[in-house]
């Protein structure tokens, strides 16, 4: 059974032959996206919005508002979540045919989680950003530094030979 270890080009790689000598006869980038769109069954959007609590069809279990305390909050519901865990435990001990409740209480609670987190997703982006551009300026300069030092040595090795040549 004889086999292609690679499936042929797409036939559109032909509109890209002469590409080296005309960057122009290739044909224009599709444009970007813009709303929603479909892929794989799923509704997408390109809008980078997180949607609320109630428009998924969740109860919040956190204050509304823009002046929530993130770390006070995150704690909360971490508490929450344990003490759920440790009753969800005894039910399943005591009454198991009563854990559906419980799983659906920590379900929220998770979901809640989730939401709190995702909504400092931004923060988090623009903190790494920073973080990545600082160290970025420092390999600079420490670049920038050994340059100068090699620079130094170079004229000083130069500055070196020319007195040993002068000398003879």
């Amino acid at each position: 059974m004889a086999t292609a270890t690679y499936p042929p080009p797409p036939p559109y790689y032909r509109l890209y032959k002469d590409y080296l000598e005309d960057p122009k006869s290739a044909p224009e980038p599709p444009p970007p996206i813009e709303g929603t769109y479909v892929c794989f069954g799923g509704t997408y959007t390109t809008s980078d919005v997180l949607p609320s609590l109630e428009e998924q069809g969740v109860r919040q279990l956190y204050p509304k508002g823009a002046n929530v305390d993130y770390k006070k909050e995150l704690r909360s519901l971490n508490g929450e979540l344990q003490l759920h865990i440790l009753e969800l435990a005894d039910i399943l001990i005591e009454r198991p045919s009563q854990y559906a409740r419980r799983v659906e209480e920590i379900s929220t609670v998770f979901k809640n989680l989730h939401h709190l987190l995702n909504s400092l997703r931004p923060h988090q982006a623009r903190a790494t950003l920073i973080h990545i551009l600082e160290l970025q300026i420092e390999r600079r300069k420490e670049a920038v530094e050994d340059i100068k030092k090699r620079r130094e040595e170079a004229r000083r090795l130069l500055n070196e030979s020319l007195a040993t040549l002068d000398d003879q």
